[in-house]
């Protein structure tokens, strides 16, 4: 239940032009805690008008941004890497009130941030083009990237804190201004965090701004952002539903998008493998920040042979996750960010079993604390076969051989992340480039992570990249030839 109002409970307005403001008209709205049900925050509720501010700041900011020196910005960005160091726990228990996340899932958001921001110091000095070939004397001929404008980018609620910056560093870095709308459900973790760290490190200002808004008011500042010139690339960290909507609207408009999406990760296991390895490592994909990961392991298909002896000790080990308060760092299993989100996957879990599928363990709730689900026997026209639902619900299917293995991995139109569990590696390595994932991880969990690698989709799961890769997506490439003599022309 809410507890009664909270007086000491903080205020946070929205940031533009490196000015806190109130919204329009004062509104603010509430965020709760998803574990206790307590007043969490009090939210400057942004309207259409304050979301036009935000841009302005961001337009004016873009031409001198453009021109600052690497140096410039690799010191703006250590600045940021030292400021969430020192801050680390305190945004980390921020993390775990805000969104439900553990504690030590939260702590390790704040190293990977702090990590993050040092190693783009390093991209400001990558090169921006290249020379080219030509047929023509006399003449050299170059490729230049040229940052596009303001960014627009829209920041989810889970793993909040990493992913608003990672929102944020790749077309910051390549020279462009940012206006971040973080999820109403974590304004803080996943916007105005980052906003008080750009601050204090010193970044100019209208180079960082953060809009928010209440529950349901999105549409009037995506609403700005579509209907601003100014606003040349939308970059979306989100699911498959909101990226076509927004797609469909950059399409007519010919605004540019970065699009990182949900997924249905397989992990396949073949019967060569140390089982208890691959129990650790599926219990790990599967249910780790309690399956709110867009590279959480969905789906497991092993084969036949080992089938039994995998299944019986998942499930033991599954048994033994403590479900609770995130800031307990005992706590595996922390709650759902919703009670609308609990009550989705709940009703798949309970329309597979209706429809003849098994549950091992699981499949109950604790108000927002959903226990981790293994499920078999699961149809393939079943919801929770094909749609990616954010929660610790595993599906487990058999196969026999290796090429049924890759055919059930291709089933869905996802393809975010993957992995293959192996004794022998070369088989899983030669395996890798059939599935049709933007990342395949051999013996090692779907969910894997590294600063400098080009994370992202294929198909349904989205297009473009982040990290150093990403800085061509936030740039257009400029065609310069210089002639030296006098060209001739045929007439």
């Amino acid at each position: 239940m809410v507890t009664e109002l909270q007086t000491d409970v903080r205020t946070y307005s929205y940031y533009a032009n490196n000015q806190w403001k109130n919204a329009q008209n004062d509104k603010t709205f509430e965020v709760h805690e998803p574990y206790s049900g307590r007043l969490f925050a009090r939210v400057a509720a942004g309207s259409r008008a304050d979301a036009h501010a935000a841009v302005n700041a961001a337009a004016e900011a873009f031409p001198g941004w453009a021109e600052t020196t690497p140096a410039e910005k690799a010191r703006l960005f250590l600045k940021a890497s030292e400021i969430v160091r020192r801050r680390r726990n305190e945004i980390a228990e921020i993390l775990a009130r805000e969104t439900g996340s553990t504690i030590s899932f939260s702590v390790f958001q704040m190293d990977l941030v702090a990590a993050t921001l040092q190693q783009v110091a390093g991209w400001v000095y990558l090169p921006k083009g290249e020379v080219l070939e030509t047929n023509q004397p006399n003449t050299h001929s170059i490729g230049v990237r040229r940052p596009l404008g303001v960014c627009a980018s829209f920041t989810p609620w889970n793993g909040a804190n990493i992913l608003s910056w990672r929102a944020v560093i790749s077309p910051v870095a390549a020279g462009n201004t940012v206006v971040v709308k973080p999820s109403e459900f974590a304004p803080v973790s996943a916007g105005i965090m980052l906003a008080e760290v750009a601050e204090e490190a010193g970044f100019p200002a209208g180079v960082i701004n953060v809009i928010t808004h209440a529950p349901g008011a999105a549409g009037p500042i995506a609403d700005e952002f579509f209907d601003r010139s100014e606003v040349r690339i939308i970059n979306l960290i989100g699911g498959v539903k909101t990226a076509r909507m927004l797609a469909e609207r950059a399409g007519r408009l010919l605004k540019r998008t970065v699009m990182e999406l949900g997924g249905f990760n397989p992990m396949i296991i073949l019967d060569d493998v140390d089982v208890d390895f691959a129990v650790r490592t599926a219990t790990f994909g599967s249910f780790f920040h309690q399956g709110q990961i867009c590279l959480n392991t969905r789906r497991i298909i092993i084969q036949r042979k080992i089938y039994d002896e995998f299944l019986g000790k998942f499930v033991a080990r599954t048994n033994t996750l403590q479900a609770g308060d995130p800031l307990n760092p005992k706590t595996i299993i922390g709650p759902i960010i919703t009670l609308d989100a609990v009550k989705l996957i709940d009703d798949r879990v309970q329309e597979a079993r209706a429809s003849g599928a098994k549950a091992h363990t699981g499949a109950k709730h604790d108000g927002q604390i959903y226990f981790p689900t293994i499920l078999t026997d699961v149809p393939l026209d079943a919801a929770i076969a094909n749609e990616e639902t954010f929660g610790p619900v595993v599906v487990v299917e058999a196969v026999d051989t290796p090429e049924e293995a890759i055919a059930a991995a291709n089933r869905t139109m996802y393809g975010l992340t993957s992995s293959i569990l192996a004794g022998n590696t070369y088989k899983a390595f030669e395996m890798a480039p059939k599935i049709l994932a933007g990342i395949v991880n051999v013996n090692s969990p779907t969910v894997n992570d590294e600063i400098h690698a080009p994370m992202g989709g294929v198909r349904d799961s989205g297009w473009g990249r982040t990290r150093p890769r990403s800085l061509d997506d936030f740039s257009d490439v400029i065609w310069i030839n210089a002639h030296s003599g006098q060209r001739q022309y045929p007439f």
